[in-house]
């Protein structure tokens, strides 16, 4: 096959292994019944004036699965860190020893369960949506090297190779969207 050709259909497939990243990344995100370290992991904090992650200001555990434990590396951030904590629209209410800040993560309606396995389901389908464009992306460039020369049989045998790398992202991000899901709605 065309050099060309084998260029797009690789970076096609990057595209897709990218976006694969980012699900696992943001499926993380979505809360389950049990704590987790990511769950906080987008929080900022003020540190000093500079708003930084709040991994860069404390250590995060879990010590059960129904409590997430922040220890900030330097006592005066414990303030800042459970303001951030609150202010994030995370339904979290931080609890703080003066050392230490323990987060107990409720327990999940299952009216709550359910609209955490729509967003996982949405996130799952942003995910698809950038495959589906990997693909349409990769398409109108060989289309663009069959007027440049390439043969249509070339086109046609690498726009099946695309269409397959595309059912495979498609089922695996489907398959993701089945553990996550799972996930949530196990009690």
């Amino acid at each position: 096959m065309n050099e060309e050709v084998q260029m797009y259909l690789e970076d096609a497939k990057e595209k897709m292994d990218a976006t694969i990243v980012h699900l696992e990344d943001e499926l993380l995100k979505v809360r389950a019944g049990k704590a987790n370290a990511n769950m906080i992991a987008g929080v900022s904090v003020d540190y000093y004036g500079s708003m930084v992650p709040l991994t860069q200001v404390a250590n995060v555990s879990v010590p059960d699965p129904r409590t997430l434990v922040v220890q900030p590396w330097e006592r005066a951030m414990i303030v800042p860190i459970e303001k951030a904590i609150m202010n994030s629209n995370l339904g979290l209410n931080p609890d703080n020893n003066g050392e230490i800040i323990r987060i107990n993560i409720p327990a999940l309606t299952e009216e709550r369960r359910g609209v955490l396995a729509k967003q996982a389901k949405a996130v799952c389908e942003n995910a698809k949506v950038s495959v589906r464009n990997a693909r349409r992306d990769t398409i109108v460039e060989l289309k663009k090297l069959v007027k440049d020369g390439l043969s249509e049989d070339v086109e046609k045998d690498a726009e099946g190779e695309v269409q397959n790398l595309t059912d495979a992202f498609s089922k695996k991000i489907d398959d993701l969207f089945v553990d996550k899901e799972k996930d949530i709605m196990t009690i």
